[in-house]
């Protein structure tokens, strides 16, 4: 016997559908109207709030500590400036940035090299001027950090992960590196003290002990000199003179240099007596270091690298 339908429940199923689909259809559009949402996010930076919206793809950093953030992130800026003191990108990060092409300096950012990249962000260091800024807003939203140099490392390149709307992957890597120390710390003779010295073609300046390499030193259970602590807000102190450099003697003395012109400097202090007589030099624990990374560097690359030279400096046997 044929089956048959009744119109009016025919009716009722089709509309119980079409009702299923618009709501599957609102729902979907909601959620697309809310992941985009999400992905736009407002910033404070030293210029006021900053609006960056979704996924940022083309990134200039005229930041060194931005350089090291985005490297770290595993993205690839499509510019960046040369390391502080130097002509190249800071040799650390060289290998991960090997086709980054340069765009200027910290203290002078190459303004057409940076609009022929066509980027969608730029990072830029703390201070930038404000006349380079509003041309370089007109480019891309333009991230200016207000953060002190001494601010706990992991706080320094914040703003640069928030801009770049990759918290939870800095959260990560950030893990790793508090992990890396807490397992060192056991292996290294507490109580000892560590002095790091920048030395310029001028001559020597001790940083202070609020950087991202005293943090991690005292982290790890060392001591820093009085000078270095009592620089405050100080990146660094004034140059000191040879006679003077015994004010920082430490167990541990750490020579950090920028560039050809300090090794020479460094160098030529090397062989004065004032610096074989101290205590460093005589028990050979005066070490030369690369400045980029222990006297200016920031940033995840930057504690992960400091800390391979703890490994192989100063462990215990």
């Amino acid at each position: 016997m044929p089956s048959t339908c009744n119109p009016a429940t025919a009716h009722r199923g089709r509309r119980a559908v079409l009702h299923l689909i618009s709501a599957l259809t609102l729902g979907l559009s909601s959620l697309v109207s809310l992941q985009a949402n999400a992905q736009e996010r407002s910033l404070d930076t030293a210029f006021g709030p900053v609006s960056v919206k979704g996924e940022v793809k083309r990134v200039i950093t005229l930041d060194e500590g931005a350089l090291d953030t985005v490297l770290s992130l595993g993205m690839q800026p499509v510019g960046s400036v040369a390391a502080r003191g130097g002509k190249e990108l800071p040799t650390y990060l060289q290998e991960r940035a090997s086709n980054v092409p340069i765009v200027g300096v910290t203290r002078e950012p190459n303004l057409e090299a940076i609009f022929a990249q066509r980027p969608d962000l730029i990072l830029a260091s703390p201070g930038l001027e404000k006349r380079v800024y509003d041309i370089l807003s007109k480019i891309a939203p333009t991230i200016v950090p207000t953060t002190p140099t001494t601010a706990p490392w992991a706080e320094r390149n914040a703003l640069y992960v928030e801009a770049l709307g990759k918290q939870d992957e800095m959260q990560k890597l950030v893990a790793e590196v508090e992990a890396r120390i807490e397992s060192l710390r056991g292996r290294i003779e507490p109580g000892q003290t560590y002095s790091v010295v920048r030395w310029m073609p001028q001559g020597p300046m001790t940083m202070s002990s609020k950087l991202i390499t005293g943090q991690l030193l005292t982290a790890l259970g060392m001591k820093s000199t009085e000078p270095a602590e009592a620089l405050g807000d100080r990146p660094h102190s004034d140059i000191l003179s040879l006679e003077n450099l015994g004010s920082v003697d430490a167990d541990w003395l750490f020579l950090a240099t920028l560039n050809e012109q300090g090794d020479a400097t460094l160098a030529a202090a090397q062989e004065q007596p004032a610096f074989t007589r101290l205590t460093a030099a005589r028990n050979n624990r005066a070490i030369p270091v690369d400045g980029q990374v222990w006297s200016s560097g920031t940033g995840v690359l930057a504690a992960q690298k400091i800390l391979d030279d703890v490994e192989r400096i100063v462990l215990k046997p």
